[in-house]
C-alpha cells in the first residue's frame, strides 16, 4: 500500500511568508512610510523584519506586478511614483469599469444589494471620521467592490481587483489633496441616490462626477512626479531585480 504524499509544507510556509512581507510593504506604501521614488533597502527590511532576504526580495517583486513598486537595473527596486498621465490612465479604466458596472446593477438593483451598499456607506462614514487612513481606503475600495460584486460578473469585478493596488496610491493621494477628506465618504450617498433612482442616465452622471472629481483632486494636486530615488546604492544594500 502506497504510503500517502506529505504535503510540501516548507514551500507553502515560504509563500505565506512572502504574502505577509508583501502585505506589510503595502501598508507601509499606503501610510507614506515609504515615500514615492525611495529606494527599499534588502538588508535593512531583512533586518526590521526579522526574516531572510528572500522573502523580501520575492515580495518586491510581488509589489512590481502590482504597480507599487518599480525595478531598475543594478539598483534595485523603489516605491512607485506616480505622474499625472499615469494617473489620468488609472482613473480612466476605473471609469470604463464602474460605468459598466452602475449600468449593469441598476437593472439588477435587489434589497439586499441596496442594504449591503448603504451599510458600506456607513462603515466608510465611520472610518472617515477616524484617524486610520488605512482602514478609510480599505473602505472605501469594499463600497466600489459591492457594486461590481451585485452587478453580476465575475470577471469585471477580477478586473477591478487587479486595478485596486494602483487605487490604493491614488486614494491616498486623494486624501492628502482634498480640502476635507471626510466628504470622501459622504460622497458616496450620492451614488445610493442615482442607483434608488432607477435611472440609467442619473447613474451614468453619478459615477462619471464621483470618480470624475477624484481624479482631478489627485492629478491636479499632484501634477507631474519627478523620481526622487537615491542615485547611490551598494550592491548589497538594493533589492536586486
Amino acid at each position: 500500500m502506497a504510503l500517502p504524499t506529505a504535503a510540501p509544507r516548507p514551500f507553502i510556509q515560504q509563500q505565506n511568508l512572502v504574502e505577509q512581507v508583501a502585505d506589510y510593504l503595502t501598508q507601509a506604501i499606503i501610510q507614506q512610510h515609504f515615500l514615492p521614488g525611495e529606494r527599499l533597502s534588502e538588508v535593512q527590511l531583512s533586518r526590521d523584519l526579522g526574516v531572510s532576504r528572500a522573502p523580501v526580495r520575492e515580495a518586491a517583486r510581488l509589489l512590481e506586478s502590482r504597480g507599487l513598486l518599480i525595478s531598475k537595473p543594478r539598483r534595485g527596486f523603489f516605491v512607485r511614483a506616480l505622474n499625472a498621465v499615469e494617473l489620468e490612465d488609472v482613473f480612466d479604466l476605473r471609469l470604463c469599469l464602474e460605468r459598466h458596472a452602475i449600468h449593469r446593477l441598476v437593472e439588477r438593483y435587489t434589497p439586499d444589494a441596496q442594504r449591503a451598499l448603504k451599510q458600506q456607506v456607513e462603515v466608510l462614514c465611520e472610518a472617515a471620521a477616524s484617524n486610520d487612513g488605512t482602514r478609510r481606503i480599505e473602505e472605501d475600495l469594499q463600497f466600489h467592490r459591492l457594486m461590481l460584486h451585485y452587478a453580476g460578473n465575475e470577471r469585471l469585478l477580477r478586473a477591478f481587483d487587479d486595478l485596486t493596488h494602483e487605487l490604493r496610491l491614488c486614494i491616498t493621494l486623494i486624501t492628502k489633496t482634498h480640502e476635507a477628506p471626510d466628504t470622501i465618504a459622504t460622497s458616496h450617498f450620492k451614488l445610493l441616490d442615482a442607483l434608488d433612482s432607477g435611472s440609467p442616465d442619473a447613474c451614468r452622471e453619478a459615477i462619471d462626477y464621483h470618480i470624475g472629481v477624484a481624479r482631478d483632486f489627485v492629478v491636479k494636486g499632484v501634477g507631474e512626479t519627478g523620481d526622487s530615488s537615491d542615485e547611490d546604492s551598494a550592491d548589497e544594500d538594493v533589492l536586486p531585480r
